[in-house]
Order: structure tokens, then sequence, then C-alpha cells
């Protein structure tokens, strides 16, 4: 069996066909094998605690930030999540410095 990925981003929305096949995939039955045994109950309860840590990290803050109205205007154009795009947008201009540079 071959893995399928797919990555959505922002406000896009899954096909039919990907909601489908995930539907498929869901009923099918897992599968253990000598590379992927099942886990065990402290493999479980680790995972678990690690994804609570990870959920913490990835928590996002709220901040209030003043947009000239014709900016403010263009970013709720884009409509529903329009927040996370700026937010994506922010990150992206802080992690190239050259863009960063421009704006001070």
């Amino acid at each position: 069996m071959a893995i399928v990925t797919s990555v959505l981003h922002g406000n896009e929305k899954p096909t039919k066909e990907q909601i489908e096949e995930i539907r498929r995939a869901a009923k099918m039955p897992i599968v253990y094998d000598e590379d992927c045994p099942p886990l065990t109950k402290e493999q479980i309860k680790e995972f678990a605690r690690i994804a609570k840590e990870q959920r913490k990290l990835r928590k996002k803050q709220v901040v209030a930030i003043r947009l000239s109205p014709e900016t403010a205007e263009k970013v709720k154009a884009l409509g529903k999540g329009y927040s996370s795009v700026l937010s994506r947008i922010i990150d992206e201009a802080f992690r190239n410095p050259e863009l960063l540079q421009k704006c001070l």
C-alpha cells in the first residue's frame, strides 16, 4: 500500500475526492508489522505528553497592530481566515532579513 500525502493551506478546503479518500482510509484496518508494531501504553502516554507540550509551543499569542485603512481593507478582503494569512506573512517577513531591513 502506498502512502498518499496532501497539504492544505489557509482557507483551502479539501476536494470531494480527498474527503472520500479520507473516509475510505478511516474504514481500513490497521496492519501492524515489524516496522510498525502496536504501541505500548507507556508509549501512548509519552506521545500524549509530547503532544501536549507541542500544543503549548504552537499556541499563538493575540496581539493588536495598527494598520492603515487601505491595508486593513486589503487584508479583510482575503476573507475568512485573513488573520492567519497575515500571521504567515509576518512570519515570512521575519525569516527574510532583507525584507525585514527594508521595512525598518
